[in-house]
């Protein structure tokens, strides 16, 4: 199968002059930005943004509105993608859901996370909160913790339905996952 490279251009522009997606559904807490301010903090930037090229010449944002907006006086790597506007809201819909997809492999994570050193609070208490607690006892030396949340179990039928109210509710923006009890 032949995949085209959409990417075009790589550039180093201002974050001030990219120009917000208007149908960015993507929300961001106070907590999102704090800890994206201690990673950039900590590491700087590691990743591009991605951005379409309008026809007057500016640069639209499809991903990286939070980094953009958390470093605004400052020049940040873009991907300069060969998008029309069907394709850029294609991808702005399925970008962020498709990662989340990903399931976690809770050992190798848990390795990890020993072997990393952070000073920032919001990037420590994140990092802790990726942590396998499944496995922990009251009283013992893994005791974790465990942050407050509110959350909604909805008994699904079959996995299809499952699939489906799950696909509504990212697509809604909610922070959600699948599990099967």
């Amino acid at each position: 199968m032949y995949i085209r490279d959409r990417i075009k251009d790589f550039r180093r522009v201002s974050a001030r002059s990219l120009q917000p997606n208007p149908k960015n559904w993507r929300v961001h807490n106070t907590r999102q930005r704090n800890i994206l301010q201690g990673v950039l903090a900590e590491i700087g930037y590691a990743d591009a943004l991605l951005v379409r090229e309008l026809s007057d010449g500016s640069l639209q944002l499809l991903d990286g509105h939070l980094r953009a907006e958390t470093t605004p006086n400052q020049e940040v790597p873009v991907l300069v993608l060969d998008l029309n506007d069907a394709e850029a809201d294609k991808l702005l819909a399925t970008l962020d859901p498709l990662a989340a997809l990903a399931d976690t492999d809770q050992v190798t994570l848990d390795d990890l996370l020993t072997q990393i050193e952070t000073e920032n609070i919001s990037v420590q208490e994140f990092l802790r909160s990726l942590t396998d607690t499944t496995d922990s006892l009251p009283g013992t030396e893994n005791e974790h913790e465990i942050p407050e949340v509110y959350q909604i179990l909805v008994t699904c039928r079959d996995e299809d339905e499952q699939h489906e109210i799950f696909e509504q509710l990212t697509a809604d923006g909610r922070n959600c996952r699948i599990v099967n009890l």
